[in-house]
């Protein structure tokens, strides 16, 4: 069963509500106990063959509750974007944290299933490996960039063609610094040969700091908002420069809003 959190999936706009009960732990402990819960039944029911895209909307929003009692507050906007799909589309967004990752699946696959563009070391990790492995995502080394984009086109025009739409992060790593020249035009190019559509993502995930020793792991910090907002999807002409411009202005726009408020400003 779907936790009763599909409501985020069926309404435009979701604010973690002001009265949100919250763990008596530290915000880092009380989330961190929660992934690794999730994580360790999410294996279980991979390493079975068991684990579906309805599990992981549940896993994932399992982890979503966990931030919340962690402190946290969401704010997520254009979902209306994502529910009026009749159609896979090409999620392409900036890339901040780990959190984005375990987030977007609670609420991208309520209503369409997804999977992820991604890089070798996530399939490789003990236990989480099992779970990302049963998603069937497509594995990226960016040691290659020319291979990459043949893989990345052929793989994701043939899950676009089965009805699967596909995230990725158009950068060369994770960065609270959203800068336009590292994005780079995949997202447009696999949309257009595929003949689908894009969809602009932009995010501000960086109460989920990156840790020192494991980039993946770091602070919790509630203090700062968690930002999403899906665009409305967009048909890709031409050789897709003005989509992809249009994203990036779209990230760029909803970034410095967002550090604006959080300055204050």
């Amino acid at each position: 069963m779907i936790p009763h959190d599909t409501k985020i999936a069926a309404q435009p706009t979701y604010i973690t509500p002001a009265d949100r009960k919250t763990s008596i732990l530290p915000s880092t402990l009380a989330v961190y106990l929660r992934v690794v819960k999730v994580v360790f039944s999410s294996a279980h029911y991979a390493k079975r063959g068991l684990y579906d895209s309805r599990r992981w909307a549940n896993s994932s929003l399992d982890i979503f509750n966990g931030i919340e009692r962690g402190g946290c507050r969401f704010e997520i906007t254009g979902m209306e974007h994502i529910n009026d799909l009749d159609e896979p589309v090409v999620f392409a967004g900036n890339h901040m944290s780990t959190l984005e990752t375990v987030v977007l699946p609670g609420l991208i696959n309520p209503v369409r299933p997804c999977t992820f563009v991604i890089k070798p070391s996530l399939m490789e990790y003990p236990v989480f490996g099992h779970v990302m492995r049963s998603r069937d995502p497509i594995v990226v080394s960016r040691d290659n960039p020319r291979q990459d984009l043949v893989t990345v086109l052929e793989e994701g025009a043939k899950k676009l063609a089965a009805g699967i739409s596909i995230v990725l992060f158009p950068q060369t790593t994770r960065t609270t610094d959203f800068d336009p020249a590292h994005f780079n035009t995949l997202g447009v190019k696999l949309a257009k040969k595929a003949g689908v559509r894009v969809v602009p993502v932009a995010l501000k995930t960086d109460a989920w700091g990156n840790g020192k020793r494991f980039k993946e792991f770091g602070p919790i910090d509630p203090s700062k908002t968690i930002h999403f907002t899906f665009g409305a999807p967009m048909e890709v002409t031409g050789n897709g420069r003005e989509q992809h411009e249009a994203i990036v202005q779209f990230i760029t726009e909803h970034l410095n809003r967002w550090r604006r408020e959080e300055a204050g400003g």
